[in-house]
């Protein structure tokens, strides 16, 4: 959950460096920091707070060179102070470090055995002292770094530099992500191209377990064996358009207002093939789909809704039993597998470390039939996986993810629709009935999106509060749980979610009129079922803001504010109510001041447990 950038040059890299930084801020934001490497010596520069901080005293101090590393931290081990901030250096050494290392207790006891004086609390400081243990040997920094990893028990990407060898970077990782770009007389090193694409679009995606030495000249890669390897080069379709703001305030208002053709372009195979078929999922489809008996999805978060509102669509479309899990749930329990049964997992940046682990320990016990939906091309779930749905949603830099979940449910829909038309659940009208609901969808996202100024009204109702309630029956219950974790997200105001049935087994005890109640409330056949669990708040003193559709026999009244979507779009409906409750979030934070895009505590790839 930090950001690693790194380059060497035969011009000025620290530009390169800072320009990197802030395209990953979103990654981390507690603290960044440089470290170059200039006339025999490491100079560092670091600061807590954001990445501007940094570049001004980077640039009161005049710092200048061809070869330097950078850092956004997302603080795990220690507070958020500046000697915890990365790089953290060791006798002329000096690394970035993301992930966790889980025997630093026994490493930092023997370091310190050894005669190594420790100035922060991270686990990351351990990994200098130790890679500068071995340059005492004799090793050179290749070496050295391979020596040190081989004892290391976590995760991690690094980037390290020494002021002994200043014409090269040494790299390594395990469980993060790392990438090295590829340029002319120049290279880089970055956890997400974002950082780099000013610089190059050529990039070389590092396994599990590979070192790599990086100079002017060239890119040298070794496997986990430390033998040299080959990995193949890879043209980025990250565009710098699409890691700028443009008109709009905040990331996550550009995201959000994204959808209509993140949507459309997600759907893009799908309509040109005018069907559902198991090519959508990768060459291998049909073979993987073929026979499947159930589905079981793993996920974390926002994706882990997403797959809860597959669920409904799974069983009801196809016929199949699917069960959703927490992902750092299922890879610690012991599971029952069943080989003919489909894991899917859902990451919208790919690397999530709990959702990673899931699928190996899927794997672990059997399950070779698994498909990854994710939006980052190449990274390590998709690459671990036999199909792939990638959601066509573009750069997603806000913390809390919006385009991402709707172009994850879209690849969901899919499923659900290939696997019935294999199970001979869905004819050929019913398809047809399905892709043209999918063409008008992004129209109909797009008319959820004119109601930003009604939901700006809300949001300055929502702004004063502590606590909401959000409600939601069958489908749209999971969009529920996702408004209450926007909201929570963004604006810090306590919210919790419910099936709308619940409300009278307990949650019911919290309702006052200072606690605003939202539903989900699409016409649908459960709508007479919320109307009653609506009277329930009501008669409690509770004020409602429902949103409904256009064509619902539904009527504001006194403590009962309604918004209407457009029309009851049918299976599709989760899709379009996730719109409303998104803006609700973003105009409610707005409100009260918070840090839209960088939400306090929390970053966006979550690449530790």
């Amino acid at each position: 959950m930090c950001g690693i950038v790194g380059a060497i040059a035969d011009r000025d890299v620290v530009p390169v460096l800072i320009d990197g930084l802030k395209r990953l801020e979103y990654r981390g934001y507690d603290s960044a920091g440089i470290a170059v490497i200039g006339d025999g010596e490491v100079r560092r520069v670091r600061r807590t707070g954001r990445v501007a901080e940094m570049e001004a005293a980077a640039r009161a101090d005049n710092v200048q060179a061809t070869l330097g590393i950078g850092h956004t931290r997302w603080a795990t081990h220690g507070g958020v102070t500046e000697a915890n901030a990365h790089p953290h250096a060791s006798h002329g050494v000096a690394l970035v470090h993301n992930g966790i290392i889980e025997n630093h207790e026994q490493q930092r006891e023997r370091l310190q055995q050894l005669g190594y004086a420790f100035e922060s609390q991270t686990d990351t400081e351990v990994i200098a002292h130790l890679i500068h243990h071995y340059l005492k040997d004799g090793l050179d920094l290749l070496a050295a770094l391979q020596r040190a990893v081989k004892e290391l028990h976590g995760a991690y990407a690094l980037a390290v530099v020494s002021r002994k060898e200043p014409h090269r970077m040494v790299v390594a990782r395990m469980g993060c992500p790392l990438l090295v770009g590829l340029g002319e007389g120049e290279n880089f090193v970055a956890s997400d191209v974002s950082a780099i694409v000013q610089a190059t679009r050529r990039v070389i995606f590092l396994e599990e377990g590979d070192t790599a030495e990086i100079t002017r000249a060239g890119v040298r890669v070794f496997g986990a064996d430390d033998a040299p390897v080959e990995r193949d080069e890879h043209l980025s379709d990250v565009s710098l358009a699409s890691l700028e703001l443009g008109p709009y305030r905040h990331f996550m208002q550009k995201e959000i207002h994204e959808q209509p053709r993140a949507i459309g372009d997600t759907l893009e195979a799908i309509i040109d093939a005018n069907a559902f078929e198991p090519a959508l999922f990768g060459r291998d489809g049909a073979q993987v789909l073929d026979g499947v008996e159930g589905v079981q999805i793993l996920a974390c978060g926002t994706s882990f809704y997403a797959g809860s509102v597959a669920r409904y669509w799974i069983e009801a479309i196809s016929g199949l039993p699917c069960s959703v899990e927490i992902a750092s749930e299922y890879r610690y329990r012991q599971a029952v597998a069943n080989p003919k049964q489909l894991v899917v997992t859902i990451s919208q940046s790919g690397e999530t470390l709990d959702t990673m682990e899931a699928l190996k320990y899927a794997k672990s016990l059997g399950h070779d039939r698994t498909l990854s939906i994710c939006n980052v091309p190449e990274s390590a779930i998709p690459r671990a996986s036999r199909l792939v749905f990638y959601t066509r949603a573009g750069a997603e830099i806000g913390v809390a993810s919006t385009k991402a979940f709707t172009t994850q449910l879209v690849g969901l829909f899919a499923l659900a629709a290939t696997l019935a038309k294999l199970h001979g659940r869905l004819d050929a009208e019913r398809e047809a009935a399905y892709i043209e609901d999918l063409r008008h969808l992004p129209g109909s996202v797009q008319h959820a999106l004119n109601l930003e100024p009604q939901i700006a009204l809300w949001a300055e109702r929502f702004a004063p509060k502590h606590h909401a309630l959000f409600l939601g029956r069958g489908v749209h219950y999971p969009i529920a749980l996702e408004g209450a974790l926007k909201l929570k997200e963004i604006s810090y105001i306590h919210a919790e979610a419910y099936p709308a049935g619940e409300l009278k087994h307990g949650p019911l005890a919290l309702v006052d009129a200072d606690m605003p109640v939202v539903v989900i409330a699409p016409k649908d056949g459960l709508l007479e079922k919320v109307k009653s669990n609506m009277q329930e708040v009501r008669a409690r003193g509770g004020e409602l803001f429902v949103f409904t559709d256009a064509d619902s026999n539904f009527e504001a009244s006194e403590g009962v504010h309604v918004i209407r979507t457009p029309r009851h779009v049918g299976v599709l409906s989760p899709i379009v109510h996730t719109i409303p409750v998104q803006l609700l979030a973003y105009h409610t934070a707005l409100s009260r001041g918070t840090d839209v895009d960088k939400p306090r505590n929390l970053a966006k790839a979550v690449t530790v447990e």
